[in-house]
Order: C-alpha cells, then sequence, then structure tokens
C-alpha cells in the first residue's frame, strides 16, 4: 500500500495489530472498560486495566468482579493467565500500545459537560506517552472533543497525529444485563483523526466484533453516539407525555404500545417509566444541547424531551400522594416500600437512576422508607444522594407492613404475586400489573 511507504510507524503498528502481537491499556474499568479489557484478554492480547479507584483495583487482583453480569471465574482465568493486568499507577501506560479511555463524562450543576474525568486521564498518561502508540476515546462526549482537547493535548507533547501518533474515537455500545448483545456482536463506530488513524482503530476493534463502521471523522462518531441516546431519550419522553393522556381517556398505554408495536415498519416500541437513568440517556441529550448554543442554535425538541423525563419522578409523587390521600392517608409518615433501585432491571447500577430523585422527594414529604432490590446489600452512596435507608426482606410479613409499595424498577427476580397478594397499595411505575383498586399505575 503507498500509505505504508509514507509511514514507517504506521506500517510497523498496522503489522502488530494483525499479527495480535500488541498491548492494550484501558482506563477506567467501569461497566464499559471492564467488559472491553475481558474482550481484548479473551483475544489473547495482554491487557493492563487502570483506575484511580483502589478497592476496584484489589477486587480485580483477587479475581473478584464487582459487577454483577461479569463472572468472578472470567475474571479469575485472564488474571491467573497473566493476560488482565489491574493497575492503579499509570506508569505501565510506557509498555502499552493502545490506551483506551473509558470514563465517566457526568454533566455539572448547570447541565453542562464535565470533562474533568477525561483531562484527569490526559495528565495521568502524559509522561508515558511515546511515539508509535495509539490513543482512543471511548467516553460519551459532544461532538468535537477529541479535535479540540485531545488533540492539541498530544501536539503540544510533540506528536504527529498519523504519523508517528494515532488518534480515534469510537463511542462505546454496552447494554448492561443484555444477554443477546454484547462486546462481540455489537457493530462498532470508528472515527479517526486521518485516514491512518481510522484504518489502524478498523483493524484493532475487528478483532473484537464482527462489523467496523469507519466514518470519515471522530466528530461524526461523537456525533453517532449522541443520536443514539438522544433517539430514545426522546421517544420515551413521548410515550412519557401519552401516559397520563391515555389514562385520562381510560386506556392502557401499555396495550397500545404492543399493539402498535405489531406493525412490521416504521414503528420502535418505547415504554413510559418513572424517568430516565444510567450513564448516557439522561445525560448525551444535553451534550449536544450545549454544543449546539455555541453555534446559537437552540434544539427545542430535545430540551423538551429532557424536561418531561425529568418530571417522571414528581409524577410518580403525586401519584404516591394522591392514592395514600383516597385511603385517608398522608404521606407524612406514611411507610413506604421501593422495589427496585437500579436504572434498568436485571443489573446493579443505580447511576442516575429515578428511584433516587423519587427517595428524594418522598423524604422531603416526610414520608418512612424502605428498599428491596436484590443486586443492592445496602443502599448505594452517592455525591448528591446519601440517604440512610435500610433494606428488609421480601416476605408476607414485612410487606403488609408498608402503607404503599412503589414499584421503581421491575426485576426479573421479584415474586410479584408476592408483591400482590401481600401490599395493601401498589404504585406500578413499570406496567407490570393490570390497574385495580389497589393497584395504580403511575
Amino acid at each position: 500500500m503507498e500509505i505504508y511507504n509514507k509511514v514507517d510507524l504506521f506500517k510497523k503498528f498496522y503489522e502488530k495489530v494483525v499479527n495480535k502481537d500488541f498491548r492494550v491499556g484501558i482506563i477506567g474499568l467501569g461497566y464499559v472498560g471492564l467488559p472491553l479489557a475481558l474482550g481484548f484478554c479473551a483475544k489473547g492480547i495482554k491487557t493492563f486495566g487502570f483506575d484511580s479507584n483502589i478497592k476496584i483495583i484489589n477486587s480485580l487482583k483477587r479475581g473478584e468482579s464487582y459487577i454483577n453480569h461479569i463472572s468472578s471465574e472470567e475474571l479469575k482465568k485472564h488474571i491467573k493467565n497473566k493476560k488482565l493486568n489491574p493497575h492503579s499507577n499509570y506508569k505501565n501506560i510506557q509498555d502499552v500500545d493502545v490506551i483506551i479511555i473509558c470514563v465517566p463524562t457526568p454533566l455539572n450543576k448547570n447541565k453542562e459537560p464535565d470533562l474533568k474525568f477525561i483531562k484527569n486521564s490526559l495528565r495521568s498518561v502524559k509522561d508515558y506517552l511515546h511515539k508509535g502508540q495509539v490513543l482512543i476515546l471511548e467516553s460519551t462526549t459532544y461532538p468535537g472533543t477529541t479535535e479540540e482537547i485531545i488533540r492539541p493535548f498530544l501536539i503540544e507533547n510533540g506528536f504527529k497525529i498519523g504519523e508517528d501518533f494515532f488518534l480515534i474515537y469510537s463511542p462505546e455500545r454496552e447494554d448492561p444485563g443484555n444477554r443477546i448483545y454484547n462486546t462481540y456482536n455489537t457493530p462498532k463506530i470508528v472515527g479517526g483523526c486521518s485516514k491512518n488513524c481510522a484504518l489502524i482503530g478498523e483493524k484493532i476493534y475487528s478483532l473484537l466484533t464482527e462489523r467496523v463502521i469507519v466514518l470519515s471523522s471522530t466528530k461524526a462518531a461523537e456525533m453517532t453516539k449522541l443520536l443514539e441516546n438522544i433517539h430514545r431519550a426522546v421517544n420515551i419522553g413521548l410515550v412519557n407525555e401519552l401516559k397520563p393522556v391515555a389514562e385520562s381517556l381510560d386506556i392502557d398505554i401499555y396495550e397500545v404500545i404492543r399493539a402498535a408495536a405489531t406493525k412490521p415498519f416504521g414503528f420502535m416500541p418505547y415504554f413510559p417509566g418513572p424517568g430516565l437513568g444510567g450513564h448516557c440517556i439522561p445525560i448525551d441529550p444535553f451534550y449536544l444541547a450545549w454544543k449546539a448554543r455555541e453555534f446559537g442554535i437552540n434544539t427545542k425538541f430535545i430540551e423538551l424531551a429532557g424536561e418531561i423525563n425529568s418530571s417522571m419522578p414528581s409524577y410518580v409523587v403525586n401519584k404516591v400522594s394522591d392514592s395514600l390521600n383516597n385511603i385517608c392517608k398522608p404521606i407524612n409518615k406514611s411507610n413506604i416500600l421501593i422495589l427496585g433501585i437500579s436504572y434498568k432491571k436485571n443489573i446493579d447500577d443505580a447511576r442516575e437512576s429515578p428511584s433516587l430523585e423519587i427517595i428524594n422527594l418522598l423524604l422531603k414529604k416526610g414520608a418512612c422508607i424502605n428498599f428491596n432490590d436484590p443486586y443492592f446489600e445496602e443502599f448505594p452512596k452517592f455525591r448528591k444522594y446519601d440517604f440512610s435507608i435500610k433494606k428488609i426482606n421480601l416476605n408476607k410479613e414485612n410487606i403488609k407492613k408498608f402503607d404503599c409499595t412503589l414499584l421503581v424498577t421491575d426485576h426479573d427476580s421479584f415474586d410479584y404475586e408476592l408483591i400482590k397478594e401481600n401490599s395493601k397499595l401498589i404504585i406500578d411505575t413499570r406496567g407490570k400489573y393490570m390497574p385495580s383498586n389497589k393497584i395504580i399505575r403511575a
């Protein structure tokens, strides 16, 4: 190839990837980084994992998974054969060929992008970078981050992008708890800062996934990730807005959605709920809205969906209050059992979970709260929410003690018949039950 003659380092690295003779370093061993690391290990590639959380590193070194859907057996196998090497010290970055950043990208209090974890990662690896390496960003972010933040950082440190250092953006597509789609059968999007970068990115990810789609730029790849999640946020906002309309018309919104989903074209089912949660959907629309304002563009449609989804915890709490009033119980000092604190069913992740804001609002109204979630033994602590709420066992005697049972997350392992038979009042935010005198949908 002509391009090989132009850049010796490109040719050398490309051949390394072809021969699987390279090392990977993944920064951030969370719900995205750890599955990715295990994917490389499964292909026989030595992988270094970096995380500032010492508890996570020590747990991984012992071969103990802290993520429910990742088995400790798989971890132990890769730790034992030294394919997975967890570290809290970034010095080993100098020994890897591919650096992949998988750190959180939250919003600040003004709902603006907070890239401190990406910037901290760059500072941590600065002294260990060298020519011939590849840097890939997988964290969700606004279009332009790779070009505006990471590229100047590398150039300032003496690298020539596309010649002696390769820069790529490839958005994560993890869906925790999904038993059908995983790292191997989910197509990967790649955008490079040059043709060389894109070619290398395509080759690296082709080792892990069945299909790699190469886009024209890192900005296009960044925008693709946002579109995927904004699509979901907007459509969930639509059905959340339709929910009270259907209720007023005495129509079962779940029946309507399932009926519409029988159309084999032009419709994709989304279901209402208590609000949005997770590390992407509640956050990503604000990333694009913030960037659009730089060009004087107001993303009204996206922001409206965000407002509707953000209002759902208040809607749920009002339903609880009204339903208790109907049985002559004030919400103040009522005993309420929260079922499920994960942001979606069958996972152990409560980041941005709507249950957190629902509990916050209930406590402000004087409610007495307990919870049950099969994926949490204790109520997790967050910077914004720090509740002292006890977990109770889900049995007949305990359920009968509560004035109201509030189903927030519909885990498959819940005994829904037991809950139904022994609850005095059920507020169902997930459509698990048919409405009745004591079952109210919210």
